[in-house]
């Protein structure tokens, strides 16, 4: 690997050092903020659910695009997927800088089952963060067989986060105000 390389993938590590600990961290602060004032944003949770769906939809299509060696089509949707997740993100602490927490309302197994995907949901959010950026310069610094590796982790748990977040919108829409 050349000088210039390990430059960068240096400088591309520090970044996501830095982005891994400060997203989580400012979505943290972020939600116990509340705007006073501002009407609530109710109408975001079907909109950042339907954001996560299409994001699974095309991470599996992300798949078929590279299984197909159609390498650009593969990073396009790739980056496609970032840009949702962010956009997720704005929306997701927007309306609860607006809006209270929605407690869910399930009782009995549901209730336990609806926790669980709740809290691997936001852990997996957290962890797939330094992955997806990880595996996403592991392709741009063009280290192709690294970027494998990393995919082979990254693609489930970002696909789990996607899935998820769909799932827990379903589960406590009913609950919502």
């Amino acid at each position: 690997m050349s000088t210039e390389i390990q430059l960068k993938e240096k400088k591309f590590n520090r970044l996501i050092t830095i982005v891994s600990i400060a997203v989580p961290l400012v979505v943290a602060i972020l939600f116990g903020v509340k705007l006073p004032n501002v009407e609530p944003l109710s109408f975001l949770p079907p909109i950042y659910a339907s954001i996560n769906g299409l994001t699974a939809v095309l991470l599996i299509a992300s798949l078929i695009a590279i299984k197909n060696k159609n390498v650009k089509l593969h990073e396009r949707l790739n980056t496609t997927c970032i840009a949702l997740s962010l956009l997720f993100l704005v929306m997701y602490v927007a309306y609860h800088m607006t809006s209270e927490s929605t407690p869910y309302g399930g009782e009995g197994t549901m209730r336990y089952v609806y926790f669980f995907i709740l809290i691997s949901h936001i852990a997996l959010s957290i962890i797939v963060i330094p992955l997806v950026l990880r595996t996403y310069a592991k392709a741009y610094l063009k280290q192709f067989e690294e970027h494998r590796k990393w995919a082979k982790i990254t693609f489930p748990v970002w696909l789990y986060v996607a899935i998820t977040g769909v799932i827990v919108y379903l589960m406590i829409s009913p609950y919502y105000a």
